[in-house]
């Protein structure tokens, strides 16, 4: 009787893992599509506001969403295993492209990060993030929990963390080199990975502040006196943050009323169409405004969590986790950012700000999201040897 309930048990998985095209659609988490479509549209209001019409950056906002909708569709359709399958040839491909970067990389506001393909200016940095997740997912799930945290074990994980982040860091691209290590170090805690680590971690950290300092750019320097005393230099490298105070605090409870704001449109508001532009949100629609989409950010959040929960493999849950750890992290640090608590580090705020590759990677993220919860009970050996 077990070995029949057992039987049926793992045919009834399969079914499951083998689902049509048809199917998996009717079984999409849509909530949290229209969470993700529901954001794009506040952003694709914002963007045409800042822009005063749809041109320069609503309309083309809205056409990267789409394409990045069709892609997140597509991934949704493949089953989790071949992107677990996937997960190392995509990390071995981004890293390729970090040294291309690095290489013959177009060069913007002071940094080499972006590879001109002629349609579109790729990032790589921002595949990157995705690709750590996946084979940081594929890895772990191939160890028992109670292997996470042997020392040798952790040397390949650690390697994969440090090739990519170094690369950033020569860009220079402070702000992205930080998310992923904290989007990777989330992933590794997630994982199994003893908390004594971390804790070691962050000792060697702080004892090296002194020597990295000696490292940072410039205008790195700045940002960082900038943020401790914004005043400064009020006309120069304290003028952004400075700005985005004024217009944050002149929103009041219900806004400026929208396309009314006055520091964004009597242009003293620098970069409103990609990093400040929820300091240009809450001046035009106030703290309510503001308050409406953390509670969509919040949203997204939390049904990801739940999401993660539900799925049966290590692989998809820490897909599912990596993957929401990595937006969480975009909006914290950007609304911490024009808010004045850290120092400004030039991060997007996700499906709100105007950019290509951020969009288009997270939109793929949340497809393997999708997937991984679509599959969540497919059969995924422990040896990923096993699925070829």
């Amino acid at each position: 009787m077990a070995l029949e309930s057992a039987f049926v048990s793992a045919n009834a998985r399969l079914a499951a893992s083998n689902l049509t095209w048809r199917r998996k659609l009717v079984e999409l988490s849509w909530p949290l599509v229209g969470l993700l479509s529901l954001i794009a549209l506040i952003g694709a209001a914002m963007l045409y506001s800042a822009g005063g019409g749809w041109s320069p950056w609503a309309l083309g906002h809205l056409g990267r969403f789409a394409v990045g909708f069709a892609i997140m569709i597509g991934v949704v359709m493949v089953d989790i295993r071949h992107w677990m399958r996937l997960a190392y040839p995509i990390y071995a491909g981004s890293l390729v492209l970090l040294v291309w970067v690095e290489v013959a990389g177009k060069i913007g506001m002071g940094a080499q990060r972006w590879i001109d393909l002629g349609f579109m200016q790729l990032q790589p940095s921002e595949v990157m993030k995705i690709a750590l997740v996946m084979v940081l997912a594929r890895y772990f799930h191939s160890l028992k929990p109670d292997r996470a945290s042997h020392p040798l074990l952790l040397l390949a994980p650690l390697v994969m963390i440090a090739m990519p982040v170094a690369l950033v860091l020569r860009q220079p691209d402070l702000g992205t080199a930080i998310l992923l290590l904290g989007g990777a170090g989330g992933l590794m805690f997630v994982a199994g990975v003893s908390w004594k680590y971390f804790v070691a971690g962050a000792a060697v950290v702080a004892a090296a502040l002194p020597v990295a300092w000696s490292f940072l750019h410039d205008y790195q320097k700045n940002r960082i006196f900038t943020f401790l005393d914004p005043e400064r230099d009020p006309l120069g490298t304290g003028y952004h943050i400075m700005q985005s105070k004024i217009a944050l605090g002149s929103g009041g409870v219900f806004g400026k009323g929208y396309m009314a704001g006055t520091q964004s449109h009597l242009e003293f508001l620098p970069e409103k169409h990609t990093d400040f532009i929820f300091t240009m949100l809450s001046e035009e629609m106030g703290m309510i405004g503001a308050l409406t989409v953390l509670i969509l950010f919040i949203l997204v959040i939390v049904y990801g969590y739940v999401l993660a929960m539900r799925v049966r493999h290590q692989f998809g849950r820490l897909i599912v986790l990596g993957i929401v750890l990595n937006f969480f992290l975009y909006v914290f640090v950007n609304m911490a950012m024009v808010m004045g608590l850290i120092p400004v580090v030039g991060v997007p705020l996700p499906f709100v700000s105007y950019g290509g590759t951020a969009m288009l990677t997270l939109l793929f993220g949340f497809g393997l999201v999708l997937s991984a919860s679509l599959h969540r009970s497919s059969p995924i050996p422990d040896d990923p040897g096993m699925l070829y």
